[in-house]
């Protein structure tokens, strides 16, 4: 790994996303976590476009060009990735003219191997209109470099794994930024591939109100935050420096992250696993294991 500029680290720079990690040396970071400017085009009508609105940036720039930025910010991001490193990103579906539009329609042309899909049910909706299904979810793509050409990567905790694919939270209260996701986000991304490692390093480049960074510091890690507007960016230093506040918070998650017994053990014991072979197994036992779930 390159040797860390000490100007980056632990800092929040004010500044062109693209044009920041550019200037980055390689293999530096283990984990990121971001969630852009999806956009959805203030020329357009409707309560989404009225209301979230970013300070410092425009969110209407022309389709092709707005996935070509984030292809580009993405395989930026993986350059400066260590092999083995993740990096989850937040976006949605969208629909241009009843056409949709989907990440994956980016997502496939970076260097990143999409590990998984996550659905962030969020639980509020921005429709207010039946022209589709109200859309209350939201999807976290785990994005995976590869290490020495191995595609699928180190297996996660069962504690992490068990929380499943589906993360239902609401967003963050109470926040200037127009679209923030809770803490709990960044929190289950982190922990859940770092598990108890301390002093890695953590990205947002589009770190908002700081949330991303305000995990990353509770959690033990360093971190780079960037962000094109110095609002934001002054709102997320002072968040930093308040962060004690927001520990609570953490361990609330960190507490989710529990199985009582792992596959392995139950196995190694001889116990119910989940398949109804030679073992004569009683209808207590087996509502016991279906409880882990």
């Amino acid at each position: 790994m390159q040797e860390m500029n000490k100007d980056y680290l632990n800092k929040i720079i004010c500044g062109d996303a693209l044009t920041i990690l550019k200037s980055l040396p390689d293999d530096i970071v283990d984990v990121g976590v971001t969630s852009p400017p999806y956009n959805k085009g203030e020329n357009k009508k409707g309560w989404l476009v009225a209301n979230v609105k970013y300070s410092g940036a425009s969110d209407k720039l022309p389709e092709d060009l707005y996935q070509k930025n984030q292809t580009a910010v993405l395989n930026e991001i993986f350059r400066i990735t260590k092999s083995g490193g993740s990096f989850f990103y937040n976006h949605k579906i969208r629909w241009e003219r009843g056409k949709l539009l989907h990440p994956m329609d980016w997502l496939r042309k970076t260097k990143w191997v999409i590990r998984q899909e996550i659905i962030w049910d969020r639980m509020i909706a921005a429709n207010i209109r039946g022209w589709r299904f109200w859309q209350v979810e939201e999807r976290i793509y785990w994005l995976y470099k590869p290490k020495d050409h191995h595609l699928i990567g180190e297996e996660l905790k069962p504690k992490h794994a068990l929380l499943t694919s589906i993360w239902r939270f609401p967003p963050e209260k109470d926040n200037p930024h127009p679209a923030p996701f809770p803490l709990e986000l960044p929190v289950r991304c982190i922990y859940s591939v770092m598990d108890e490692k301390k002093d890695g390093l953590v990205i947002d480049p589009y770190c908002g109100s700081g949330t991303t960074l305000v995990a990353a510091k509770i959690l033990g890690h360093n971190f780079i935050g960037i962000d094109i507007s110095e609002e934001y960016c002054k709102f997320a230093e002072e968040r930093l420096k308040n962060y004690k506040n927001e520990e609570k918070f953490v361990q609330e998650e960190i507490a989710k992250h529990i199985v009582v017994k792992t596959f392995k053990d139950r196995k190694q014991k001889g116990e119910f696993t989940g398949k109804y072979g030679k073992q004569n197994h009683n209808k207590q036992e087996i509502q016991s294991f279906l409880k882990l779930f």
